[in-house]
C-alpha cells in the first residue's frame, strides 16, 4: 500500500512540475513576442544559392540555413513559438528514451529546454548586430538531431558502437558541437572499453580533421566548437551569452552519467525550479526595449498615433523612443505645442555587458526616411545591413526610399527579394506620406558625410532655417530649441514667424522665446506677442528654482522637485536635460 501510495505521488509531483514548467515556458514566449517578430525583421535569409553556399561553406551551415528558414515564421510570433514548442517537446520525448530515463528521473529533460528557451529570450540588443544566421531555431534544431542519434546508437548493440563514433566524425560538418557532445553522452553511457576510449580519442582530434580536410581556409576558433554561438564584432564581446550552451552540453553530459540513478520524487521540483530560476535571471527584460520593438513595428506601418500613445507612457524614454515620438508629431501635428510635455531627455539603453546599440541600429533608416533625407536612410540601411543581415527590416526600408525616389529598377530587385519570403509574396511598400514628400523637396538630399552618431540628424534638420516650406522651418526651428542653441534657433524664429503669419505662436515656441529673450535682453530681438499666463509661468519657474537651490537641493534632487511642477515645459528640457543634441 506504501509503495503504490508513494508512486502515485511521485506520479502527480511529475505531472504538477511539468505542468508549471509548461505554463512558464508560455508566459515567457507570451512577454516576449515582440522580441520574437524582431527576430523574423532583423534576421536574413535570402532565397538563391549564393546564401545556401555561403553558409555550406562552414560547419554547421545547414543547420544554421534550416534555423534561417525557419526564423521566417516569427512573422507571427505565435507560429513560430509553436513550432519551438513542438522542437522542445520531441526533445522531451525522445531524449527520455535516448538518456533512458525511468519516473520522476523523466523531468531532467526539462533542464536542456531551459537552456534552450533562456537563449531566446536573452539575447537584448544582440538582436539589432547579430551575425549568426538562424540562431533563433539553429541550436533547437541541432539538440533535436543529436538528441535522435542518441536515440538510435542506445538501442543498437554495444559492438555496433564504434561505428556510430565514427558516424560523429563524419557528420560534424553538419552537427558540429552537438557532433561532439553526442560523441561524449554515448561514450560515457556505457560501460568504459577499448571503444570508448577510441570513441573519445576521435573527438580530440575530430575538429582539427576537418579542418584540414575541408576548411583549412577559415579561423581556428571558427572550426573548434563548430555552431556554439560566440557574441562578439571588433568592438564589442558579451560572453555571458555562450554560458546557457555550456550548461546545455553540461547538463547533458550530467545526464548520460547520472540520469538513471536520479528517478526521485524530489527531482521534478528540483529541475522545475532550477529551469524557471535559470531562465528568469538569464532572460533581458527591459520596459524600453519592448517599447522600442512596439513604436518601430507601428512606425513602419504608418500607425503614428499608436507610437504617440506608447511615447506618452514611457517616464524614461531611450534615444530611439524620443526620435520616434517627434517623428510622429510631426505627421500628426503639433510639433511645437506637444513635444516637452513628455521628456526629450532620453536615457541610455539597458545593454548586455559592453555591447554599442544606439537609435542607429534600431530606427535610423526609417526616421530619416520620415524627414525625406532618403539618401541618407539608403546609406544607413546599406551600412546596417552589410554589418548584420539583409533582413526584411532594411529591404523594406529601401524599397519604401526607391519607390519615393522613383528607382524602379532598384525597387524590383529590393521586392523581388522580399517575394521570396513566405509571408511577403504580394508585399509591396507604400508611398511616402505627403509631408514626407515635402520635405524631399526642401533641400537637396546629398550625403554630405559618414557622421554615425545620433544627434546627426538633429543637427542637420535644425539647419533648415532658410526654407521656404512651413512643415521644414517647424522642424528647424523645434530641432534648434533640442539643440539648445540660440545661434539656429532665432534664424529659425524668424523664418518661422515670416512663413506663419495670423498663426497662433505654439506654446513651446513661446517657452524658448521668453527664455532666451531674458538670457540677452540687450540685444535686439525679433519681437513676438505671448501669452501672459506663459510669461507669468516663466517667472514662478525662477522663483521656484531659486527657493530650492537655497534650500541646499543638490541639481538633482532640484530636478526631481521641479519635474513635479515644470516637467511639462521647454525651460524645464533646457534646465536640466542631460542629453546634449
Amino acid at each position: 500500500m506504501a509503495k503504490i501510495y508513494k508512486g502515485n505521488f511521485s506520479k502527480a509531483c511529475l505531472i504538477l512540475c511539468v505542468l508549471a514548467f509548461v505554463i512558464f515556458v508560455a508566459y515567457v514566449l507570451h512577454i516576449n513576442q515582440e522580441v520574437l517578430y524582431t527576430a523574423h525583421s532583423r534576421s536574413e535569409f535570402l532565397y538563391g544559392s549564393p546564401f545556401f553556399h555561403a553558409l555550406m561553406s562552414k560547419p554547421f551551415g545547414l543547420i544554421q540555413y534550416v534555423g534561417a528558414w525557419l526564423t521566417q515564421l516569427f512573422y507571427y510570433p505565435a507560429l513560430g513559438a509553436a513550432v519551438l514548442v513542438i522542437i522542445w517537446t520531441l526533445i522531451i520525448m525522445i531524449g527520455i528514451k535516448a538518456f533512458r530515463l525511468n519516473g520522476s528521473a523523466s523531468a531532467l529533460m526539462l533542464l536542456p529546454v531551459a537552456c534552450l528557451l533562456t537563449s531566446v529570450v536573452d539575447l537584448g540588443y544582440w538582436i539589432y548586430v547579430s551575425i549568426i544566421r538562424g540562431y533563433w531555431f539553429s541550436q533547437s534544431v541541432g539538440y533535436l538531431l543529436f538528441i535522435v542519434l542518441l536515440w538510435a546508437a542506445r538501442y543498437t548493440p554495444r559492438r555496433w558502437h564504434i561505428a556510430w563514433y565514427v558516424l560523429a566524425v563524419c557528420l560534424y560538418p553538419v552537427l558540429g558541437w552537438f557532433a561532439m557532445l553526442f560523441l561524449i553522452c554515448l561514450a560515457l553511457s556505457e560501460k568504459p572499453t577499448w571503444r570508448e576510449l577510441m570513441g573519445l580519442a576521435l573527438l580530440i582530434f575530430m575538429p582539427g580533421i576537418w579542418r584540414v580536410l575541408l576548411y583549412s581556409n577559415l579561423n581556428v576558433n571558427d572550426v573548434v566548437l563548430a555552431g556554439m554561438p560566440h557574441f562578439a564584432t571588433a568592438s564589442d564581446i558579451t560572453p555571458r551569452l555562450t554560458t546557457p550552451f555550456w550548461i546545455l552540453g553540461a547538463v547533458s553530459v550530467f545526464i548520460a552519467l547520472c540520469g538513471k540513478y536520479l528517478a526521485k520524487w524530489y527531482v521534478p521540483v528540483l529541475c522545475t525550479i532550477a529551469g524557471i530560476v535559470f531562465t528568469s535571471s538569464f532572460m533581458f527584460y527591459d520596459k524600453n526595449y519592448f517599447d522600442e520593438m512596439r513604436m518601430v513595428r507601428y512606425a513602419e506601418d504608418d500607425n503614428w498615433k499608436e507610437v504617440l500613445k506608447i511615447a506618452e507612457e514611457a517616464s524614461s524614454p531611450t534615444s530611439t523612443m524620443v526620435m520616434l515620438k517627434n517623428t510622429a508629431l510631426m505627421y500628426e501635428g503639433g510639433v511645437l505645442d506637444r513635444a516637452f510635455k513628455t521628456t526629450n531627455d532620453a536615457i541610455p539603453i539597458s545593454p548586455i555587458d559592453s555591447l554599442h546599440v544606439s537609435f542607429l541600429e534600431v530606427a535610423s533608416p526609417l526616421v530619416y526616411f520620415s524627414y525625406g533625407l532618403t539618401n541618407e536612410a539608403i546609406r544607413l540601411s546599406y551600412e546596417c545591413a552589410v554589418q548584420a543581415s539583409f533582413s526584411p527590416f532594411y529591404l523594406k526600408q529601401l524599397s519604401r526610399c526607391a519607390l519615393a525616389k522613383g528607382d524602379n529598377k532598384f525597387l524590383e530587385r529590393y521586392t523581388t527579394i522580399l517575394h521570396h519570403h513566405p509571408f511577403y509574396t504580394d508585399w509591396q511598400p507604400t508611398p511616402a506620406p505627403a509631408k514626407t514628400t515635402e520635405l524631399m523637396r526642401c533641400f537637396p538630399d546629398e550625403i554630405t558625410g559618414v557622421e554615425n552618431s545620433d544627434s546627426y540628424i538633429v543637427n542637420s534638420i535644425s539647419l533648415w532655417y532658410e526654407t521656404d516650406s512651413k512643415l521644414a522651418s517647424e522642424q528647424a526651428l523645434f530641432f534648434s530649441m533640442l539643440r539648445r542653441d540660440t545661434k539656429r534657433f532665432w534664424p529659425s524664429l524668424r523664418n518661422y514667424a515670416k512663413l506663419h503669419l495670423k498663426e497662433n505662436f505654439p506654446l513651446h515656441a513661446q517657452e524658448a522665446y521668453i527664455m532666451y529673450m531674458d538670457k540677452a535682453p540687450e540685444v535686439k530681438r525679433i519681437m513676438l506677442p505671448v501669452e501672459q499666463k506663459v510669461y507669468d509661468r516663466y517667472k514662478q519657474f525662477w522663483v521656484t528654482l531659486e527657493e530650492f537651490v537655497n534650500s541646499g537641493m543638490s541639481k538633482e534632487e532640484c530636478a526631481n522637485k521641479m519635474l513635479q511642477r515644470f516637467g511639462d515645459t521647454y525651460w524645464y528640457f533646457n534646465v536640466f536635460a542631460k542629453r546634449i543634441y
